[in-house]
């Protein structure tokens, strides 16, 4: 029997044709927002209702580099130039994060953008001070930094710049296509051992793409992404990410074997996560798509985490546990295996950093 739909604040369905090319169906409220209540007005008028349109803020942050402890992270530091994301993935853990603005996890995560456009100055001023201490910067860990609004505004560009002017290493995570545009940067960086690469690649299904990740390059374009990288020398992992079962766990050999014929050269996964909001948008947008799937795809990730959609704790969180979990893991290991993808990454550099002069600095004579 299909799972019913998560109960999200009694929210209704967005109509359709208002969310067109969206992955959430509702616009719930956030946790640190009023709840969100339409009641008619009394007249016995039809409403039209506009869609759902991307909207884009600006925002002057006062740092940009946030910190943390996890230990089941590759990277203690990180950077993101945007807030939401255009892409519109509906199993996107960081749509919690929208409720801190008091806007909806839902539709207004993937509509209502913050830009940060002087993000790059923040960046220079906090890498030129006295008490920094270099490490990898990962980009695009909670939003992607290629999303299609950073085609007009280039703020990633620009702190790539930064970072290059630094030489500081960079670890970026993507869907988007628009990273060939910043090829002549990474590169360079690349070949000092300062930048490497991850493309997210869930699944090789279009149509199940489509719907998953309505606003995404295709699994086609994605891929010849990852050659393009490649080509050009830069590392890059394919991650299989995240692994959804009963809809895209059967594709991991698939998703490997693409991802290394294009070039990639090391491969990550990590199983679908449905923290907060997460897991009643995800519940609402399958009973949708695919309610005959329901049933076994909530029963598989609860089996992994004990009873319950999700499990936070460190170490169990991006992988779930239990028999299936163990079975996912053997299948990428030796398939990885098999196709060379399974040597860890070199890390990057941190020897070469250096602040670089500023107009009017004096320069040595020697």
């Amino acid at each position: 029997m299909p799972v019913p739909p998560a109960k999200i604040n009694d929210h209704p369905t967005i109509a359709p044709e208002r969310r067109r090319a969206r992955g959430a169906r509702q616009n719930i409220s956030g946790r640190f927002d009023l709840e969100r209540v339409e009641e008619a007005d009394g007249w016995d008028m039809p409403e039209e209702r506009p869609a759902f349109r991307t909207q884009i803020s600006f925002e002057r942050p006062r740092s940009l580099i946030s910190y943390n402890r996890s230990p089941d992270l590759p990277f203690d530091r990180s950077i993101n130039p945007y807030r939401g994301c255009e892409h519109g993935c509906i199993y996107c853990f960081a749509r919690p994060s929208h409720a801190y603005l008091g806007l909806s996890p839902g539709l207004d995560f993937e509509t209502r953008l913050i830009a940060r456009p002087d993000a790059p100055n923040v960046l220079g001023r906090e890498l030129s001070a006295k008490r920094y201490r270099v490490a990898p910067i990962a980009i695009g860990t909670n939003t992607d930094p290629y999303q299609p609004c950073e085609a007009d505004l280039s703020i990633t560009r620009a702190c790539l710049e930064v970072l290059s002017a630094f030489r500081h290493p960079v670890a970026i995570v993507t869907k988007g296509t628009l990273i060939e545009r910043d090829i002549d940067i990474l590169a360079p960086m690349a070949a000092q051992g300062l930048a490497r690469v991850g493309v997210s690649l869930t699944s090789l299904d279009p149509d199940l793409s489509r719907r998953m990740e309505p606003r995404a390059p295709t699994p086609k374009r994605r891929l010849a992404t990852i050659r393009a990288l490649s080509q050009a020398g830069i590392p890059v992992r394919v991650m299989t990410s995240p692994v959804v079962p009963g809809l895209t766990d059967h594709e991991i050999e698939a998703l490997l074997k693409a991802g290394a014929e294009a070039g990639a050269s090391t491969a990550s996964w990590i199983m679908l996560r449905l923290p907060r909001d997460v897991s009643g948008l995800w519940q609402d947008w399958l009973a949708e798509h695919y309610p005959d799937r329901a049933g076994k795809v909530m029963a598989r990730l609860r089996e992994m985490h004990g009873g319950r959609d999700y499990d936070p704790r460190w170490g169990h969180r991006m992988r779930g546990e239990g028999k299936y979990a163990e079975l996912i893991a053997q299948r990428f290991k030796v398939h990885a295996r098999k196709l060379g993808l399974d040597d860890t990454a070199e890390p990057l550099r941190t020897d070469l950093f250096a602040i670089p002069p500023r107009k009017g600095d004096q320069l040595s004579l020697f």
